[in-house]
């Protein structure tokens, strides 16, 4: 039986991490808690909209930083590649799916997928082109965009619970009616919450 090709990776994707067109769930997460992640979407409310979804991603592009100015200098950034309306969805962010006692804490790329179950998704190691958006602060005046949690289809009937990264609404003025530009760089917030552990970890 002939094997298919394997993927195309994103231009200037870095060989030291593994790209994931999916999930990657550790070993060390209960299979109880995964069944609470990855569910029937015949249980999910009629209202829940559930995303399809296939990298690599044409609508952004992965740019090394050379301007001295950003924060994040000497390393990459996400840029859109075509306008991206308000409240549209760019992309999902993924990783390992982990427990908190299976968290790496010095890992600046992991995200909560699930407080009640204590469920993140790390992608310091293996992701996808998410991993690159970086904070607004040092770059712009607020994010232009935000992470949400989202349902993503499976293809088995199934529908799996993953963060998703969303362009921020219009909002109430309309001030943010353009969206994302083409060209312009994906930014959201970390929270301060983040940068308060970084500096905690540094410290150390």
């Amino acid at each position: 039986m002939p094997t298919s090709k394997s993927p195309k990776l994103p231009k200037g994707w870095p060989p030291s991490v593994s790209y994931l067109h999916c999930s990657s769930y550790s070993q060390k997460l209960d299979a109880s808690k995964i069944d609470r992640i990855v569910i029937l979407k015949s249980d999910l409310p009629s209202s829940t909209r559930v995303f399809s979804t296939k990298g690599p991603y044409a609508n952004v592009k992965i740019t090394p930083i050379s301007d001295t100015s950003h924060p994040a200098c000497g390393q990459h950034a996400l840029f859109a590649t075509q306008h991206l309306p308000p409240d549209s969805f760019i992309l999902p962010y993924l990783g390992r799916v982990h427990a908190q006692s299976d968290a790496d804490l010095e890992s600046d790329y992991d995200l909560s997928l699930d407080r009640d179950l204590g469920i993140g998704v790390d992608a310091a190691s293996m992701g996808n082109e998410a991993r690159f958006i970086n904070d607004f602060r040092g770059v712009a005046t607020a994010p232009n965009a935000e992470f949400r949690d989202i349902f993503v289809d499976t293809s088995n009937g199934k529908a799996e619970k993953r963060v998703g990264v969303f362009v921020l609404s219009a909002g109430k003025s309309g001030k943010r009616a353009r969206g994302i530009g083409r060209g312009q760089e994906i930014l959201v917030s970390y929270g301060k919450g983040f940068w308060t552990e970084r500096q905690v970890v540094q410290d150390h």
